[in-house]
């Protein structure tokens, strides 16, 4: 904790300012009530403030209450191996992915292979935890490099209880899902230190599965996939978790979680495609301050993109009809 003095300063109109504070308070009282973009913002102002917001408790504690998945051991110890600890985490994890950016320079390491790769995800309705967990992959066995990528997070028959309840009818059940029920999925390479979230916050599509009736909801993301050329083709990375009624209360159960990697015409990818669109959006994937509702916005536009050059035209209309943009 930085601890040393600083000079009380007046400004103009005879008030003094915030630096006439302790270090101390303000490290204590102050930086610890700021979320992350604010703390971020408030070192760039002077460097009193910069050395103060720069510790590494703050910055846990801001990636612990956003992320409890980061509380897990194997997380918590990764994570102290990056370049500024839980600071760099989140300058890595809280932006949203920009699939259009495109390096200056080709990342030297994006072609070889790390050996695991650890996806932490995280669901909350209304800021409140429902759900955590972290994986853990290996990526160099034969099945995993040759297989569909799929991770599933909950074991066969395993359910997870929410305050959700069904009394109020189907559509008003999946508007209160849609606004309310956010999920995070950070994918972690340890070998290069570095992390980031494929997951859209909030559900891109909120439908009943045709056969079971159970509400499914998808968070996706689109990343950029292989480069032909001066363009480059686009994949995404779709979260699904699926609800289903449970018990004499009412209440809806999350009966699945599970994360699949899918070319634009919605063909499963392996997972050697998967390990090398992974590491190449942590490696070197563009970052930026999404909107609310942008995600969504970004999405349908792509589908509409595809429909009309004549691809995936079954697909993408259903995805646009589910949404109700037809």
């Amino acid at each position: 904790m930085v601890s040393s003095s600083m000079t009380t300063t007046v400004d103009q109109g005879g008030g003094t300012t915030i630096f006439a504070i302790h270090p101390d308070i303000l490290q204590t009282h102050i930086l610890t009530r700021l979320d992350g973009p604010t703390l971020a913002s408030a070192g760039c102002t002077s460097s009193q403030l910069h050395a103060l917001s720069t510790e590494e408790k703050l910055w846990m504690d801001i990636c612990n209450h956003k992320w409890p998945s980061t509380n897990h051991p194997r997380v918590h110890k990764l994570i102290s191996t990056f370049t500024a600890g839980h600071r760099s985490f989140f300058s890595d994890s809280f932006p949203t992915l920009d699939p259009h950016h495109r390096p200056s320079q080709p990342n030297p390491h994006s072609s070889s292979f790390t050996s695991e790769l650890i996806f932490a995800v995280d669901i909350h309705y209304q800021d409140k935890l429902i759900f955590s967990r972290v994986q853990e992959i290996e990526t160099l066995t034969g099945w995993f490099l040759c297989s569909p990528f799929r991770v599933d997070y909950l074991c066969e028959k395993e359910i997870v209880p929410t305050p959700v309840r069904f009394e109020c009818g189907e559509d008003t059940c999946r508007l209160n899902l849609e606004e309310n029920l956010t999920l995070s999925c950070i994918v972690i390479n340890p070998t290069r230190k570095r992390a980031a979230n494929v997951s859209s916050l909030r559900p891109i599509l909120v439908q009943r599965h045709w056969l079971t009736g159970e509400i499914q909801l998808q968070y996706t993301t689109i990343l950029a996939g292989h480069q032909r050329g001066r363009s480059s083709e686009f994949v995404q990375c779709r979260m699904v978790v699926t609800c289903g009624r449970g018990g004499e209360g009412g209440e809806l159960q999350v009966r699945e979680v599970s994360l699949l990697t899918e070319d634009m015409d919605e063909k499963n990818l392996t997972g050697k495609e998967s390990l090398l669109i992974f590491q190449k959006a942590v490696d070197s994937g563009g970052r930026k301050i999404g909107k609310r509702g942008e995600e969504r916005e970004s999405y349908v536009c792509r589908r509409k993109k595809i429909k009309n050059t004549g691809k995936d035209f079954i697909s993408g209309y259903k995805f646009l009809y589910a949404l109700g943009t037809e």
